[in-house]
């Protein structure tokens, strides 16, 4: 049986490069014709020269608050002239309108994306694969079907390996147990905590549930410890992250090493608060841009942190490897009454190269904010701190203490901003 849902999951890595940056600029080229917010953000970008990762960081990284933005500005002034009325719910982001999309969902803000009938929209078919889903299975799915999409990527994901799906949706516990315990469905895809409390309500009511050997869980948290909580009761459990924006974005295999990149994204880890990337293994922002001809997000900021693995997976797969989830990246925050972003610290050490990291420690109480930069320097020199202090000031219009450390002192774990103010 094939270990792999296609055989291009195991190409080289230089193969999907080319097979990927191949592809990339007549999407782009769809895009900016179809998509008005698209065009904006190409603005002085040829597509022809986005062949290429380094060709690629010429476009700015568009975040989901500016989305977010886009839309309800569209929607307030009633989208714009010429363009159909899906362009105003959408924020002129989506190729598509009324018709050739076939649903429409909701994720908070409230931030509206586009469902073509294009099979496996989402991507998760590949995940479903890799956590031993196969053709002829009865799928139990959890994910609510209601305003977002969670339902909706499940289902379609069964349906395109050959699965019957049973829309279990959420809540009504008991009735669950007895949906389960009457259908024997063989999968479950969901939360890992819901799962957990349905597996409980049935012990409290002598029901055994035997049937269910497998599932796949998103939206939350999966560690070790619950991981081996389901295998203890004879459920192999797998992880998949993705969005409502995005789809899958990366998967857990048999490796249990990190989550493997789908096949039809772009994935890069940039510095938080800038479209510049990291050096592989530094801990950054998540960017994805997806090769979806009808939502074509380019360089989007999912706002989550995560980093690089280095090498292959064990599991044969070859695509790139992130930890998982590690945390948000907007580290927003207000000192003496005034934002502090991501970026401003980003900006100084873009002034500053000769330190590595940096970190903005923001400590005190109401009315007395103190900030210190954390900077690691191999020779702290009175002039090289001076003029640190100074760039923070015009860049963020306060005064901040600079302090030097040690190189390799400051953690990787994307943190750029830290603000420790307790106000109890």
């Amino acid at each position: 049986m094939n270990p792999y849902y296609q055989d291009r999951e195991a190409i080289s890595p230089e193969e999907r490069e080319r097979e990927l940056f191949s592809r990339l600029p007549a999407l782009l080229a769809r895009a900016r014709s179809r998509a008005p917010a698209i065009a904006q953000q190409l603005q002085g970008v040829d597509p022809q020269a986005a062949g290429s990762r380094s060709g690629l960081e010429r476009i700015p990284v568009i975040r989901k608050s500016e989305l977010l933005q886009a839309q309800l500005a569209m929607r307030q002034q009633g989208g714009p002239s010429g363009q159909p009325s899906s362009s105003r719910v959408f924020g002129g982001f989506s190729a598509i309108g009324w018709g050739d999309a076939l649903r429409v969902f909701a994720s908070p803000g409230p931030i509206y994306e586009p469902e073509s009938a294009r099979p496996d929209y989402w991507g998760f078919a590949r995940s479903l694969y890799a956590a031993g889903f196969r053709k002829g299975d009865l799928v139990y799915n959890c994910f609510s079907y209601h305003f977002t999409p969670a339902g909706s990527m499940m289902e379609t994901a069964a349906h395109a390996l050959g699965c019957t799906v049973f829309p279990g949706g959420v809540g009504q516990t008991e009735q669950q147990v007895q949906a389960i315990a009457d259908l024997a469905p063989s999968g479950y895809t969901g939360t890992p905590s819901f799962l957990k409390i349905i597996l409980e309500k049935a012990d409290e009511q002598g029901v055994e549930l035997p049937s269910l050997k497998r599932a796949l869980f998103s939206g939350e948290a999966f560690p070790p410890s619950l991981r081996d909580w389901f295998a203890g009761r004879g459920i192999d459990g797998y992880q998949a992250y993705g969005s409502a924006d995005l789809g899958m974005i990366a998967f857990e295999t048999s490796a249990r090493e990190g989550l493997v990149v789908n096949e039809d994204i772009i994935l890069e880890i940039v510095r938080p608060g800038t479209s510049q990337p990291v050096p592989a293994g530094e801990v950054g922002e998540v960017v994805v841009t997806t090769l979806n001809p009808d939502y074509p997000l380019v360089r989007f900021g999912t706002g989550d942190l995560s980093a690089l693995m280095a090498g292959q997976s064990p599991c044969g797969r070859s695509n790139l490897r992130i930890k998982g989830w590690m945390g948000r990246a907007d580290q927003t925050t207000k000192v003496r009454g005034m934002f502090v972003h991501p970026g401003q610290v980003a900006g100084v050490l873009k002034r500053h190269p000769e330190v590595g990291r940096l970190r903005l420690v923001v400590s005190g109480s109401p009315g007395s904010d103190v900030m210190v930069l954390k900077v690691e320097l191999p020779e702290p020199r009175q002039e090289v701190l001076d003029q640190l202090a100074a760039s923070v000031r015009e860049l963020t219009k306060l005064r901040a203490d600079i302090e030097p450390v040690a190189p390799g002192t400051l953690p990787n774990d994307g943190k750029v901003i830290d603000d420790i103010r307790r106000y109890e």
